[in-house]
């Protein structure tokens, strides 16, 4: 007799399966990331496709046969409105989807990274502001908590830099020009002086984004410039973990 498994989970991504079928990836709460099949639930009789839909935290229960796992039931929790609304929250939570797909490699239960997903699910939910912005700035919310997310994740498996001392020297980190090598971290103007440089600002950003500090984060206010470094940073930092992980 098969046994049939219940937990909660956010549905990242669906891919289409023969006539009817779909594949759902699924980071649930009690067992990780997870691919499992829906039978027959492109069909319009099919009671699963009220239940699951990308983007949604529904409970699931499934039962593992030999080669895969089977949806059996599937109860929406909450379906995210304000993000399926808007176009700039949903190219966030793509973003977000895509990046613990590739760097999570299968089912392990984890509950910071469960914990991760439900709060940064929960901000884009919000009709605020995740950040203000300079008189001049476009709005850089979502992108803004994409980082956010992308940095945690990274921390929460074992890739977290030091934002506070010298990679190299070990000295305490100073206000001042600052280097970022991927593959060591911050280095400082006197053990340095080529590479990527990285201002104290988006060092402090970083340290917000790995305290949680939602309270100052709300009142935070980022010029252009910061937002291209940041991303300049965040680009280099994950294809060095990317390649890392490759070579291991």
């Amino acid at each position: 007799m098969a046994i049939h498994y219940r937990t909660r989970g956010f549905v990242l991504k669906k891919d289409d399966l023969q006539e009817a079928d779909q594949v759902f990836t699924i980071f649930t709460k009690d067992f990780g990331k997870l691919k499992i099949i829906g039978k027959a639930i492109r069909k319009i009789k099919s009671k699963l496709r009220g239940g699951v839909e990308i983007f949604y935290l529904s409970e699931i229960e499934f039962i593992q046969g030999k080669n895969h796992k089977t949806l059996t039931d599937a109860i929406v929790i909450e379906k995210f409105k304000n993000i399926r609304n808007s176009p700039k929250k949903l190219k966030a939570v793509y973003q977000i989807a895509e990046i613990l797909d590739e760097l999570v490699a299968g089912q392990e239960k984890d509950e910071k990274i469960w914990d991760l997903l439900t709060e940064v699910f929960g901000k884009l939910n919000e009709g605020t502001e995740f950040l203000s912005t300079l008189r001049n700035s476009v709005p850089l919310s979502r992108e803004l908590l994409y980082y956010y997310f992308l940095w945690n994740l990274l921390s929460i498996l074992g890739y977290q830099i030091d934002l506070y001392n010298c990679a190299n020297c070990q000295k305490k980190l100073q206000p001042e020009k600052l280097y970022f090598i991927p593959e060591e971290g911050t280095i400082c103007g006197e053990c340095l002086n080529e590479g990527e440089v990285i201002s104290p600002d988006i060092i402090k950003i970083l340290r917000l984004f790995l305290q949680k500090d939602w309270q100052t984060l709300s009142r935070l206010k980022i010029a252009d410039s910061y937002e291209k470094s940041l991303e300049k940073i965040s680009e280099d930092y994950l294809s060095y973990y990317q390649n890392y992980q490759k070579v291991g």
